[in-house]
């Protein structure tokens, strides 16, 4: 399968390089010789040291895995800048390219005309709280200490209309994109980028009858926690960004922003599914 792309041109390109700390600290020389070949090409670039140096950049060559890439998804989304992925991680889902070829992705740059890809985002609120994700939303049982709960019960709503009331551990909400992080883990279908669904997946659910349920993106959908004994985890991303103590409806529909990712041009979907996923399983 041949994802649906649409081309982009910049005349004056302004590139940043972000990276993952934990694999490129050591290794400066790499991060310069990349900024080197990128200034050679005639393209003005930084290293990004903060959110507030992404603001005023074209594309955002981001080195490392997709929690590299999760981590700044978002500030680039609300700021139009595009990213192209250089895996330094383990899987790289969202990476274009490996370590070996980013002459190559340094090239495909100075030509000024690229293809990009656009990924749908989720908009998540409750009570004043505002997010958004690119892979998923996390909704989970407290594990730690006092406030660990053996399950949780969260009534999911969608258009108005109830789907199930989950006894579980919790629920996953999950672009397409994320389809391949934490919904696959726990028993979700893969949905292909180009699909406009989301999809519902219960985690650990203590019924025979509930499974994973794939939605179409133009829908509300509203989760409900009920009788609740101890607090929840909010998880957008990969990350708890908050703690929910009360039965506050959580909304998720899909969000106006959306992040764009430079492309080759020719990706094959399955093909670098099959090959993540034969790496995820050795």
């Amino acid at each position: 399968m041949h994802i649906c792309i649409k081309c982009y041109t910049i005349n004056v390109m302004r590139a940043g390089i972000y990276y993952n700390k934990n694999y490129l600290t050591e290794n400066k020389t790499y991060l310069e010789n990349i900024k080197k070949q990128l200034t050679d090409k005639g393209i003005d670039c930084v290293i990004v040291n903060s959110y507030e140096d992404i603001g005023n950049l074209d594309v955002l060559l981001i080195l490392g895995g997709d929690g590299t890439i999760l981590n700044v998804a978002a500030c680039c989304a609300k700021r139009g800048v595009k990213i192209l992925g250089i895996n330094y991680g383990h899987l790289g889902f969202l990476t274009e390219f490996q370590p070996d070829n980013a002459g190559e992705a340094v090239e495909l740059l100075s030509k000024g005309k690229f293809p990009t890809e656009r990924r749908a985002m989720l908009e998540i609120t409750f009570g004043n709280e505002h997010y958004v994700a690119l892979n998923d939303l996390v909704i989970q049982r407290s594990t730690g200490g006092q406030d660990f709960s053996n399950t949780v019960n969260l009534r999911a709503v969608i258009d108005g209309s109830t789907v199930d009331n989950y006894i579980s551990d919790g629920i996953i909400v999950s672009t397409p994109t994320g389809s391949t992080a934490y919904s696959l883990s726990a028993g979700g279908s893969v949905l292909t980028p180009d699909l406009n669904a989301f999809i519902m997946t219960p985690i650990c659910a203590h019924s025979l009858h509930s499974r994973p349920v794939v939605y179409n993106d133009k829908s509300v959908l509203e989760i409900i926690p009920e009788g609740m004994k101890s607090p929840l985890n909010v998880i957008v991303d990969g990350r708890i960004v908050n703690v929910i103590d009360d039965e506050l409806p959580i909304t998720v529909k899909k969000s106006k922003l959306a992040v764009e990712f430079i492309t080759r041009g020719d990706s094959d979907f399955f093909k670098k599914l099959l090959i993540k996923l034969n790496i995820w399983s050795k």
